[in-house]
């Protein structure tokens, strides 16, 4: 009898520490499925032609990204949804290869931003002058309103301004990026308090164009302005921009800084 008692008890604790194991187990899984933060990519088709190239490029390689590093990266060509978007539904959004063009999808994106949503902007997504007319991203930006560019699309060596960053952590001083139509601004970024620096195109270069040719002058190419949760990259118009290992390292650690930085303290 006591055998059997015995017996009973350990099939009952190998049952209870199957069930433990298996729990742990399923957790486990659940805890490694569950999605780092979400992201949300706005692109236009109706764009000039490079800008939809390099943008659908842009878009594959963040869909690469987003199974290797465990976040959602969903796409739309709606930028209504700008309107009434909510930093809990998508921690971070992208700019591909356009901008807001209605008074309502600036109000809304304005409104994400202030209440801690975070934004990743390549090239085009920046763009503004006299002609936008949408001072709010102007200060967004920190200040800087497209001056010129270098065309042809050219390559370029960057310079790493703060190898401390998350954003180019583990990069080397200095890189050969793939070619690019570089924008300059007036005035410079650098120039604004709240802004950081964190890539600029080396003077190495100048000059650099052929049809538009930049002689001189400071070329900051990514920045953050820290009162938001934010960072411009100028990369995205040109050949085989998401063909360098380094520079994808930079994009890389651009939108895995955006999805778990935490909220400005002024714009929760």
């Amino acid at each position: 009898m006591k055998r059997d008692g015995a017996s009973g008890l350990g099939l009952s604790l190998r049952v209870i520490c199957g069930v433990a194991v298996m729990t742990l187990g399923l957790c486990a899984g659940a805890n490694a499925q569950t999605p780092k933060f979400k992201a949300l990519a706005f692109y236009s088709l109706n764009v000039e032609p490079a800008h939809v190239q390099t943008g659908n490029e842009g878009l594959a390689f963040f869909k690469e990204l987003a199974a290797k590093d465990h976040f959602v990266f969903d796409t739309t060509t709606d930028w209504d949804k700008l309107d009434n978007l909510e930093p809990k539904e998508y921690q971070v959004i992208l700019w591909v290869n356009d901008f807001p063009h209605t008074e309502a999808q600036r109000a809304g994106f304005q409104k994400y931003m202030e209440h801690g949503g975070g934004w990743l902007g390549l090239h085009i997504a920046g763009y503004n002058d006299e002609s936008t007319k949408w001072p709010w991203f102007v200060d967004f930006l920190g200040g800087a309103v497209f001056y010129t560019n270098n065309w042809p699309v050219q390559r370029a060596k960057m310079t790493i301004d703060d190898p401390n960053h998350p954003v180019t952590k583990g990069l080397p001083a200095s890189y050969l990026a793939p070619s690019n139509e570089w924008y300059q601004w007036k005035p410079s970024p650098r120039l604004n308090k709240d802004v950081k620096v964190l890539v600029t195109l080396d003077p190495s270069n100048y000059p650099i164009g052929v049809k538009d040719v930049i002689t001189k002058g400071d070329m900051p190419i990514v920045w953050t302005n820290t009162k938001y949760r934010m960072l411009y990259m100028n990369q995205g118009h040109g050949e085989n921009v998401f063909g360098n290992e380094v520079q994808n390292k930079l994009f890389e650690n651009a939108i895995l800084w955006l999805g778990t930085e935490k909220a400005k303290g002024g714009h929760r």
